[in-house]
């Protein structure tokens, strides 16, 4: 007897399995960031009373060698820390070479960390391990993360007949007025405005935001993340190390092409003369014109992905730019080039959009249901990024958002399988940046949230986050050189 092939998985959700997602989700992530409450300050975590040690240290280096830092934290006090969770970046680099990559941070949970660097180039190498934030101020931003919506306060702009009338939106309103509620009921996603009285909730036009004046953070708390407090140098009283190119070193084998699909490894390359160089594989120099003649993509997501649409057009002289009758940075741009047959848009994702101008939301959707529009083929491109402006937000906006596209993208690779999904991760950002609503642990979070959410899929993954801490940019728009490099990962990918 024949048994029946499996069916493939259901592509529509129902709101009570994705409330069990969104559940799992995060417990996963309470288990990473538990509490961790203190008395005083100086029984937090201390970058310049902790204690780095270079393990087996050496005069010399080979490249390709493994140098170790064993990390043992102690407190203001000089006390031995019991147990881990502070956050921590790690990097080499080589300033006159153009050259950076991350460090493999190991957290032993008792106070330990192993720092693994793995040592690409020769040169003079810098070594830095920052203390961004001690475990418990790890632990009080997750907590109040995940407390309250109103960090960030929206304004949305009504049409009164020949005037504007404005009210308080948001993602959640504790409001006794009428409401107007805006609610995708399959993927259960809603927004909210105050209803402007005898104005129809469909007359909403534009919105924008502001910082409202509101923490979840103690006073105490705060006192962490003042900025002479954030990301602290461990390792500011070791020289640089020398590596070498050693005569005994091993022939390099030589590394295949990079292609879809691969997977990532931690760290995932390094950057040499500016160019990023990925260790699991190598990237061609890809003609940008040439591959993307007879492709459509889609850029979708925040404006971090906007600067790779800008790319493009400054790039590729022959794109033109269609008016579509939008106004302001937010607006969505289609740029083609006819004779080669190349059509590239930039959509914003939904709210959460945060931003002090004024921007339409007449056309605003879900990316869940842009991707849902899309026929799909194998030159059809998709590439998705979001996170910086649900950094405010509890976690569970952010993940039902991720598990919503993740679900869209599913349906569409049953129908067309060919068609090709890239995820850009976040990119890091600035240091001095408000850290309860900001901070690049919010971002962390919410990259290995997303790494989790699509690894059972057919999708690339643009590593951002770990190629913008090799670059050491800390600007959540990364220079040119770095959406260059990006882009190529991009057309490696596809071509």
């Amino acid at each position: 007897m024949k048994t029946q092939p499996e069916p493939p998985p259901n592509p529509i959700v129902s709101p009570t399995e994705t409330a069990l997602r969104i559940k799992r989700i995060m417990e996963k992530l309470d288990q990473l960031v538990p509490p961790r409450p203190f008395t005083t300050v100086s029984s937090t975590t201390s970058a310049t009373h902790s204690r780095a040690t270079v393990l087996s240290p050496r005069d010399t280096y080979c490249r390709g060698d493994r140098l170790d830092v064993l990390l043992e934290m102690r407190d203001h006090l000089g006390r031995r820390k019991e147990y881990g969770g502070d956050f921590l970046r790690a990097r080499m680099s080589s300033p006159a070479l153009k050259a950076g990559a991350s460090g493999k941070v190991t957290d032993f949970n008792n106070g330990t960390y192993l720092v693994s660097f793995t040592l690409f180039w020769e040169g003079q190498v810098s070594l830095s391990v920052l203390l961004i934030h001690p475990s418990e101020g790890v632990s009080a931003l997750w907590r109040a993360r995940n407390q309250g919506y109103d960090r960030v306060i929206f304004t949305g702009q009504f049409n009164r007949g020949t005037s504007q009338v404005n009210t308080d939106c948001a993602l959640a309103l504790n409001s006794s007025a009428e409401l107007c509620e805006y609610l995708d009921t399959r993927d259960q996603e809603a927004f909210y405005c105050v209803k402007p009285p005898n104005v129809p909730c469909a007359a909403l036009t534009h919105m924008h935001s502001k910082n409202k004046d509101v923490s979840y953070l103690s006073k105490q708390e705060r006192s962490l993340f003042e900025r002479s407090n954030v990301g602290v140098e461990m390792m500011a009283k070791f020289n640089a190390i020398t590596v070498s190119k050693c005569h005994s070193e091993k022939t390099v084998p030589v590394k295949r092409q990079c292609k879809f699909g691969m997977a990532s490894t931690i760290p995932s390359g390094h950057v040499w003369k500016d160019t990023w160089n990925p260790v699991s594989c190598s990237l061609a120099a890809i003609e940008m014109k040439e591959c993307l003649r007879g492709k459509f993509i889609y850029l979708l997501g925040d404006s971090t992905i906007r600067q790779w649409m800008e790319y493009f057009k400054s790039s590729i002289n022959t794109l033109k730019s269609v008016d579509l009758h939008e106004s302001g940075k937010l607006q969505k741009q289609l740029a083609v080039d006819l004779n080669e047959n190349i059509n590239i848009q930039w959509q914003r994702h939904s709210y959460p959009l945060i931003g002090s101008l004024t921007y339409s939301v007449k056309e605003i959707e879900y990316i869940a249901q842009v991707i849902d529009r899309i026929g799909g083929e194998k030159n059809t491109i998709i590439v998705i990024s979001l996170g910086q402006h649900f950094r405010p937000f509890p976690i569970d906006v952010f993940i039902r958002r991720a598990l919503n596209i993740h679900d869209a993208v599913q349906r569409l690779l049953l129908r067309s399988p060919e068609t090709v999904v890239i995820i850009k991760a976040e990119n890091i950002r600035e240091m001095n940046v408000d850290v309860e609503r900001f901070s690049d642990f919010h971002g962390y979070i919410q990259y290995l949230a997303l790494k989790d959410i699509f690894q059972d899929l057919n999708v690339g993954i643009i590593d951002a986050w770990d190629i913008t801490i090799a670059y050491g940019t800390n600007n959540v728009h990364p220079p040119q050189s770095v959406v260059r490099n990006q882009i190529n990962i991009l057309l490696n990918f596809i071509c």
